[in-house]
């Protein structure tokens, strides 16, 4: 019995001794393999290990044009276990900082929540994207403050104060994209929008690393063994843009006092040759220390420059709308090139002309004097060819028919297969829209939705969207994903509309009519055969938007542009010489009628616009 008990007791204490032995082994391997911080604190003391951020990529725009650089910048980070006897207000003085600024600033820093990794062994970023006449006074004199030191790196910078939409901006990196994306550390810039953001993983490069020798007391004593550790960093990838510099510069200017937006894209390949949006930035005040204090500002501006209304404002397209409606009904079988309609003016119903034309109104009229009724009686014909009431169904199915036509002009729906940042979808009103709008399936038809038939009503595009709906008439059928990298060819991404080829020269003929003897003669070019169409909006928010969409030339097009002004009036009147003036620099090379440019620069259609 005694010999059973202490058998027992030896089994026990052998199961706690191995416990034991377990439990060391196991601290030793998390403490030498899985946790960093003694491993961290043990290199710290022989080496420091400094970050050599490489240089971004160059921007370009399509004509070799420098567009966006770099310049010298400067970090200081920090070691905290390194920092003592710090004279602080000799530092903050060397910086230009107050001492809150410093105390908030190493609060933040060891803040675990908000500094995600923190380790007092390993440099921490203190300020960032100083230039050299920030550090001037501190560079001489560092060897004061122990535990800080100078970080190179480089800031952005741009050739032209243009085109900040397009470009975007850098910012410094949140805490999701720090744990989303191990390249980042708390500190490190990114791009934030635009161009920047797209491409930055091809723009950012590679980090390297340079490794220094320290002494006992952790002074610096050079490179560890001359540098053979090193990792050098690799410079970011450059990128030539589809952008014309010149055009973007042009449009700009003549969008300046207004509110608005202009697309330029070359049809045959997709290509963006100007996206401009007013009001606009200098994005070089989106760099450095200024940029948190001018971001607010541009923020908080009621004007809403951050916006970029090319690609993110949604407008009713009004008549610029009416190509599209003359080619879908065609291919529907509503109408035919030889198809007229009465109009009588503004006294016609149930929707009024804005226009006194002859009548009856044949197809090519109707484009040319951009004539309402006709539109009208286009549609309806088209989805109600078959009835409605007891035919509702196919009433129906002729409207999915007409959504689904309109779309396949790159209307109602983002580019996803773009580069381009910051997409609205746009809105092609839905038969389960109005089902839901009329609480039936019966209770809506033709007449209860003929807004849509001239681009109002519930029809919705950006001026993106419209620019590469005309490249689609351009080019007889089909677009290519409209686009800002110059090097990524897109033309495998061609997407046909669903309207046959046939169609398309009667509307054409339309639209060169208008530059001939409709709304836009006021705007033609000697020598240069354009395309095109007006449209005035109606704006519950105040006066009429002026658009104009088109391609020139008409042969063999090699631009194709949509202009909005907001508030301004007849499309005729304020869009279209726009456009022309944009078709004379990229076509002719140059401006020859500078007193029209100077005067459309100079019309003013909203006083809170700020000039730059």
């Amino acid at each position: 019995m005694i010999n059973d008990t202490l058998q027992n007791r030896r089994y026990v204490i052998a199961i706690i001794m191995s416990v034991v032995i377990v439990v060391y082994i196991l601290r030793l391997f998390s403490i030498q393999i899985i946790e960093t911080k003694y491993k961290e604190g043990a290199e710290s003391n022989a080496f420091l290990r400094k970050t050599q951020f490489p240089p971004r990529g160059l921007i370009y725009d399509r004509n070799h044009t420098l567009l966006v650089y770099n310049k010298p910048a400067y970090d200081i980070t920090c070691i905290m276990r390194e920092i003592h006897d710090l004279d602080t207000l000799s530092f903050c003085r060397a910086l230009n900082i107050d001492k809150k600024f410093f105390i908030n600033r190493i609060a933040e820093i060891k803040d675990r929540k908000k500094n995600l990794g923190y380790s007092s062994y390993t440099p921490q970023v203190f300020m960032t994207q100083l230039d050299i006449e920030d550090i001037a006074t501190i560079q001489q004199s560092m060897y004061k403050y122990p535990g800080f030191f100078i970080q190179n790196r480089t800031l952005r910078d741009y050739a032209f104060p243009n085109a900040a939409h397009v470009l975007g901006n850098i910012g410094e990196v949140s805490k999701r994209r720090i744990e989303n994306d191990e390249y980042y550390k708390p500190g490190d810039y990114a791009g934030r929008d635009g161009i920047e953001y797209t491409y930055e993983n091809t723009l950012r490069g590679v980090k390297g690393v340079e490794i220094l020798l320290r002494d006992a007391k952790g002074r610096i004593k050079g490179k560890y063994k001359n540098g053979e550790k090193d990792i050098l960093p690799i410079a970011g990838e450059n990128l030539t843009l589809t952008l014309d510099i010149q055009l973007q510069i042009l449009g700009e200017k003549l969008m300046s006092g207004k509110v608005g937006s202009i697309v330029a894209i070359e049809p045959s390949t997709g290509e963006i040759l100007a996206m401009v949006s007013n009001p606009a930035f200098n994005p070089s005040i989106l760099v450095g220390r200024q940029r948190s204090k001018n971001y607010i500002v541009l923020l908080n501006d009621p004007t809403k420059p951050l916006m970029n209304r090319a690609t993110q404002a949604q407008y009713s397209p009004g008549s610029s709308f009416k190509p599209i409606q003359a080619l879908v009904c065609q291919q529907m079988g509503g109408i035919t090139e030889k198809t007229i309609f009465s109009c009588n003016g503004p006294e016609s119903s149930p929707v009024k002309c804005t226009h006194h034309h002859g009548s009856p109104v044949s197809l090519l009229n109707a484009i040319e004097q951009s004539c309402n009724p006709y539109f009208w009686n286009a549609f309806r014909t088209t989805i109600e060819k078959d009835g409605y009431g007891v035919k509702n169904n196919i009433f129906r199915n002729n409207y999915d028919v007409w959504v689904d036509n309109v779309k396949s002009f790159g209307l109602g729906e983002k580019f996803t297969d773009s580069d381009i940042y910051e997409q609205s979808r746009g809105y092609i009103p839905t038969q389960k829209y109005y089902n839901k709008v009329y609480r039936s399936e019966t209770g809506w038809r033709a007449i209860t939705i003929r807004s849509n038939s001239i681009g109002q009503g519930e029809i919705l595009a950006t001026p993106l969207q419209l620019a590469n709906a005309m490249s689609v008439i351009a080019n007889m059928g089909y677009y290519i994903t409209p686009h800002l990298n110059k090097s990524d060819s897109m033309k495998t991404k061609v997407h046909r509309s669903k309207v046959d080829e046939k169609y398309f020269p009667i509307v054409v003929e339309g639209m060169s009519r208008v530059f001939e003897f409709g709304t836009a003669r006021l705007s033609k070019i000697e020598g240069i055969d354009m395309c095109g169409k007006t449209g005035t909006v109606q704006n519950s928010r105040g006066k009429d938007h002026s658009i104009f969409v088109g391609f020139a030339p008409r042969e063999n097009p090699k631009i194709a542009i949509a202009v909005v002004v907001e508030n301004a009036g007849f499309g005729s009147t304020y869009a279209a010489p726009v456009f022309s003036l944009l078709v004379e620099q990229y076509i002719k090379g140059k401006i020859e009628r500078l007193e029209l440019q100077d005067r459309v620069t100079n019309i003013v259609t909203n006083t809170n616009v700020k000039e730059r």
